[in-house]
């Protein structure tokens, strides 16, 4: 037998599922892509066909294996990262689905969510999950779930088990012999207290949860089983496992406290790393889990944006106004720098740290003279303003917890970051350089790395950080008086719809 000297990351996500094969230097060789079908039975309503979640997996794994042209006994170990909160319901004897995934964006127990803030548990919960009570966590919707056709019986019993995306692949590539999750996606559930690092018996009882149900929560770089061979052609070591957005932060190398990375897909996730400090938020960031190796849990800080991209995804398919996502930057490129325009992309309301789902979005700053070019080059500078106002946010968070200062730098990455006037408007909003790196598909890498460092093939964090390389840096060029005036008018134009 050869070597195993490759890595094959799986990156589940909400709208795609991609496998990407690296080499042992972390270097992509072939990757493979398959778009997720969404269904929205009902208004707020988001889920996924949970058998084509583990299909289009196992369809992605074997195309990329194909296409690098290698022996399927030559890969090491799979790396497995994913959308999170996302829940998915299955028998334990079948190994099918009951339900259909019901996806993190949706709301349908925004009520329930509500009925519980009442009683006064918000501040109970925040304490021990540093999450807040909102239904894009996955304790709701599962509790919402097992009302159904009494599966909170069969739950009780060990019929059925509970397990966000990263278990439900697990499951299916061990041909059900392990039911396990990581600490980053088990802090993502309302159910685990990430200070104790372990499943929370009185949350379950607060949501009505049957423990039975839950996978074991394990370090990210650990053995999570054998994929059978009969289905990438070689029995192949689950070695890594981490959610979407940490993955993201250790593909930046985000290792040390205080350094921060954000991700610019539809939506927007910066993670500041605060080490071994859960930093509470006093301005309702989530503290949560940044990496648990070793048994030794990092935290960090973490803000969203609901709407990056997908304000170019409004360009495109609302306005008209460009035919692909690409030509945004360009565009944006010929504005009348004499035009002030605003753009406050609350499509679907605000995320951190207004947390105000009812608003609606809004453009401030119309004249006669308004036209396509300023409308891309707000929807652009929209995305730094919502980004500076996370990273205020932890900050200061930040500042009160451990009197760190302002950022150093942000790390990049997602679709959005190869956008170049959107990102040096970042790093001029911000007054902080903003790193790229070559690679932007950095969930996929963290994947990787941690499935390389269990079988042995790539560094520790260290040497990790070390060898890591921003292929271009934006620096600030815009004066302090500038940046504040419009970072005070941004602020005005989110109270002004806030107030609508």
């Amino acid at each position: 037998m050869g070597k195993m000297t490759h890595i094959l990351a799986i990156d589940q996500g909400t709208t795609s599922t991609r496998a990407i094969l690296f080499d042992a230097a972390l270097r992509p060789l072939a990757s493979a892509q398959a778009e997720i079908a969404q269904h929205f039975p009902a208004p707020g309503w988001v889920e996924h066909d949970a058998a084509e979640l583990w299909s289009s997996a196992l369809q992605t794994a074997r195309a990329a294996i194909d296409r690098a042209g290698i022996a399927p006994a030559a890969i090491a170990a799979i790396g497995i990262t994913n959308q999170r909160e996302t829940v998915v319901v299955w028998d334990r004897a079948t190994g099918r689905p009951v339900h259909r995934a019901i996806v993190w964006q949706d709301r349908r127990t925004a009520q329930a969510c509500a009925r519980l803030a009442a009683e006064g548990l918000e501040a109970e919960i925040t304490a021990r999950t540093g999450l807040i009570l909102d239904p894009y966590f996955s304790a709701t919707k599962l509790a919402w779930l097992l009302d159904r056709d009494d599966l909170r019986a069969r739950a009780r019993r060990g019929e059925i088990l509970f397990g966000t995306v990263d278990s439900w692949l697990i499951w299916n590539l061990t041909g059900g012999r392990v039911h396990a999750t990581d600490a980053t996606n088990a802090a993502r559930t309302l159910l685990f207290d990430i200070h104790a690092g372990q499943w929370d018996d009185g949350l379950c009882r607060r949501f009505d949860i049957p423990p039975a149900m839950l996978p074991e929560a394990r370090d990210c770089a650990d053995d999570f089983g054998t994929a059978r061979p009969e289905l990438l052609g070689a029995a192949i070591p689950i070695l890594g496992v981490a959610g979407d957005q940490q993955a993201a932060a250790m593909g930046q190398a985000c290792f040390r406290p205080g350094m921060v990375k954000a991700t610019f897909g539809t939506g927007g996730f910066v993670l500041m790393n605060t080490g071994d400090v859960a930093v509470p938020s006093r301005n309702r960031m989530l503290t949560t889990i940044a990496a648990r190796l070793d048994g030794r849990i990092s935290y960090a800080l973490e803000g969203a944006i609901f709407i990056a991209g997908a304000a170019v995804q409004w360009l495109r398919d609302g306005l008209g106004i460009i035919e692909a996502a690409a030509q945004a930057d360009a565009l944006a490129g010929a504005a009348d720098p004499a035009q002030d325009v605003i753009l406050v992309p609350a499509f679907t309301g605000l995320g951190a740290p207004w947390w105000n789902p009812d608003c609606r979005g809004a453009l401030f700053g119309l004249t006669r003279g308004t036209g396509p070019a300023e409308l891309a080059r707000a929807a652009l500078e929209s995305v730094g303003f919502q980004t500076r106002d996370l990273i205020d946010a932890m900050a200061e968070d930040w500042r009160a917890a451990a009197g760190a200062g302002a950022i150093e730098t942000l790390r990049v990455d997602g679709g959005m970051a190869a956008a170049e006037r959107a990102m040096q408007f970042l790093a001029d909003i911000l007054d902080a350089p903003v790193d790229r790196p070559d690679l932007l598909e950095t969930t996929a890498l963290g994947a990787a790395w941690l499935a390389g460092m269990r079988a042995g093939l790539c560094p520790g964090p260290g040497e990790m950080a070390a060898r890591w390389t921003a292929a271009r840096r934006f620096v600030p060029a815009m004066a302090a008086e500038e940046r504040a005036r419009r970072h005070a008018r941004w602020r005005r134009a989110v109270a002004a719809t806030l107030s609508v």
